[in-house]
């Protein structure tokens, strides 16, 4: 289903899209178009985009082609999902030791729209993190690499 997203296959691309992008949440997935859990979030991502078209715009960014942005958030772990509402980094307490970025895919549609509506209403509010509406049983749990170092 990632053939039906817009795709963002430069740093040029990412930074337009990041600026241009106005009262809408722009939902940045970083992954690989031929790995099997990036193909499950990008079935619920285009599923959800024409439900979702006045909240926010969905594009897909390959993390080999972007890799400054890659290094920026720290993505280790792919798909990794980013947050931006008119132009600031959104952040999410998901009850993980990272707030940047919501690692793997979501488990179902509901719960992507449920999060996408939180983050619209707390960027509307001036809000810069917001908490997730997802039930922490649904959110995968990893280790950050760099812990106890």
């Amino acid at each position: 289903m990632s053939f039906l997203l817009p795709k963002l296959t430069s740093k040029r691309e990412v930074d337009q899209a990041i600026k241009s992008t106005a009262e809408k949440v722009l939902v940045l997935r970083f992954g690989r178009d031929e790995d099997p859990v990036c193909l499950q979030l990008d079935d619920i991502l285009s599923k959800t985009s024409s439900d979702l078209s006045k909240m926010a715009a969905i594009y897909l960014v390959d993390v080999d082609r972007t890799p400054v942005y890659t290094q920026y958030f720290d993505i280790s772990y792919i798909p990794s999902t980013v947050f931006f509402f008119n132009g600031q980094h959104m952040k999410v307490d998901y009850g993980s030791p990272d707030h940047t970025k919501f690692v793997g895919s979501f488990k179902t549609k509901q719960d992507f729209i449920d999060l996408i509506e939180v983050i619209y209403r707390g960027a509307m509010r001036g809000k810069l993190i917001v908490q997730s509406p997802i039930d922490p049983k649904n959110i995968p749990k990893y280790d950050l690499l760099y812990q106890d170092i």
